[in-house]
């Protein structure tokens, strides 16, 4: 049975501190701290990948119990550099966690993140065990050939008059390599071009997100909206046609090194975007971890009963933490 005593988000906050960690590779990462300066450490990572950190993000977050620590990762939102996909790969992006764990004085930190963030997160607790007090992760994305391969075809089956937004670019395309046709399209195309396919993948992305489709007319969009859609596009095109950067048997084959770490797994059972069994293959390679899965919510951290076990699952985290230290 899930417990959800939170159903609210905590109120909205501003950081104490942000700004920007010295320029590497070309590329100036974005960071925040929110909440008290003597809680918890926490460290969050934002999905995609591509996205970007959001006020509401916050909000997930006690802030008289923790020290949160939210940044953009490379290409993403507020960071900024003139060349995105250069030198942009999971390893910079681990190297990146350090480096501003050292330049924020934080000795060990909780590891809490979504999607493309919870991949991550794990990936970066697995190089990193000594450092992580813990981790909470939300609707795990592992970057299989069989993740990719549902969400650019197979999901169809749930959705078919939304999957007609892409099926126009995947005319006569098996579906093993179905991604691979929309990524290798994304980054090879003119803008003009690729405008047409990121629109698509956004409504189809929102479409099973929601869990619901309502067609909509095609609206202009402004010079700024457009490139940035364009960049999120371009940027999680890049990931996933290198399956995230995992090494080559997967992410599932790093977890060794997590076999004492406390770890909440926390995912909705009608998560279109990142199936169930993901997180279940995570709790499998390890047993000694928690997995919720949350009756009728979907991938979003912001529905009423996902954002109700998310918000208890990290305060039972902090709590835990801070009655062992």
């Amino acid at each position: 049975m899930n417990e959800n005593p939170h159903t609210d988000l905590f109120p909205p906050i501003e950081p104490y501190r942000h700004g920007f960690l010295p320029a590497q590779d070309g590329h100036s990462v974005y960071f925040e701290e929110c909440g008290s300066l003597e809680g918890l450490p926490v460290v969050f990572l934002h999905g995609g990948p591509g996205s970007g950190c959001g006020p509401k993000h916050r909000q997930l977050f006690n802030p008289r119990s923790t020290r949160v620590v939210l940044f953009d990762q490379r290409g993403c939102g507020r960071s900024t550099s003139d060349r995105p996909l250069q030198a942009n790969t999971t390893a910079h992006l681990i190297q990146d966690m350090e480096r501003l764990r050292e330049h924020l004085g934080i000795d060990r930190w909780l590891v809490v993140g979504g999607s493309w963030g919870g991949g991550l997160g794990l990936a970066y607790a697995a190089a990193h065990p000594a450092v992580c007090l813990g981790a909470v992760i939300r609707g795990v994305f592992l970057s299989r050939p069989d993740d990719l391969q549902w969400f650019f075809h197979d999901a169809g089956q749930c959705m078919p008059d939304a999957w007609e937004l892409l099926a126009p670019h995947l005319s006569g395309t098996l579906p093993q390599d179905c991604a691979a046709r929309i990524c290798s399209h994304m980054l090879q195309a003119d803008d003009a071009d690729a405008l047409v396919l990121a629109r698509a993948w956004q409504s189809w992305e929102n479409a099973v997100t929601n869990r619901s489709y309502t067609p909509t007319a095609a609206t202009g969009l402004d010079d700024k909206s457009a490139q940035a859609l364009l960049a999120k596009y371009r940027l999680q095109s890049h990931y996933l046609l290198n399956r995230c950067f995992f090494l080559q048997d997967g992410l599932l084959s790093q977890l060794t090194t997590l076999a004492d770490l406390p770890l909440q797994l926390v995912h909705g059972r009608l998560d279109w975007i990142c199936l169930p069994e993901a997180a279940w293959a995570v709790h499998r390679a390890l047993p000694h971890s928690r997995l919720s899965l949350v009756d009728n919510a979907g991938h979003s951290p912001f529905e009423a009963p996902m954002t109700g076990v998310l918000v208890q699952a990290i305060a039972d985290m902090v709590k835990q933490l801070q009655d062992k230290a």
